[in-house]
């Protein structure tokens, strides 16, 4: 249940290109429209986490559940950025609020390149090396991230002999990006700050 509301928050930003007006116009537009639809959705969420974990899944193979948190482990987020990023609640929620902020491309670089230091095969090193250039350092890549020129020269020359070691400086840079500004910004979200409340206790009246 989780999962879908949270898969289904990532694809806000294709209504994009179906609303008129000058580009701040759009993003405008398109930042109150993620914010309205955050709220009903983590809304949704909050009424339906009671009782998602007796959900059976209809279908076999691998399935990605991401359950509330209660509010004690929510806070604990606060503590550390890594506490944040090893839970994986928090990482799609994280990666929600940097997408409502047009910035998911840090947190998804940084995930490419983790995937990428536990690769052991040589000649998939040598592919997921080029595809995240090609994603993400190169100039105009789709999710280009912001690097200095110096960095993405000695990456396009580093990936020709590809090592575990390629994109570490990029990704220590993102890293500190996200956890200076990003990661600060989401904390004093009304997203976090509902997290981190704790459900209130009604007594159900007693039979006569």
């Amino acid at each position: 249940m989780q999962s879908v509301v949270f898969f289904a928050l990532q694809h806000n930003c294709a209504q994009m290109e179906r609303t008129g007006g000058s580009k701040e116009e759009k993003k405008g537009k398109m930042k109150r429209t993620i914010v309205k639809d955050w709220k009903t959705r983590l809304s949704y969420f909050l009424q339906n986490s009671s009782t998602s974990r007796k959900t059976k899944p209809k279908k076999k193979g691998k399935q990605h559940a991401y359950f509330r948190p209660s509010p004690e482990e929510a806070q604990l987020w606060s503590e550390a950025f890594d506490e944040l990023l090893t839970n994986k609640y928090g990482l799609a929620a994280f990666r929600a609020f940097l997408k409502s902020e047009f910035c998911e491309e840090n947190i998804d670089f940084w995930l490419a390149c983790e995937d990428f230091k536990k690769t052991k095969s040589p000649q998939k090193l040598t592919s997921k090396a080029k595809k995240i250039f090609n994603d993400f350092i190169e100039k105009e890549a789709p999710k280009e991230i912001n690097i200095d020129f110096q960095t993405k020269n000695l990456i396009a020359q580093n990936i020709q002999e590809a090592n575990h070691t390629c994109f570490s400086a990029a990704q220590k840079r993102v890293y500190s990006l996200m956890e200076n500004n990003s990661y600060p910004r989401f904390l004093e979200s009304e997203f976090y700050q509902e997290l981190c409340k704790k459900p209130l206790i009604t007594k159900e009246p007693q039979g006569t």
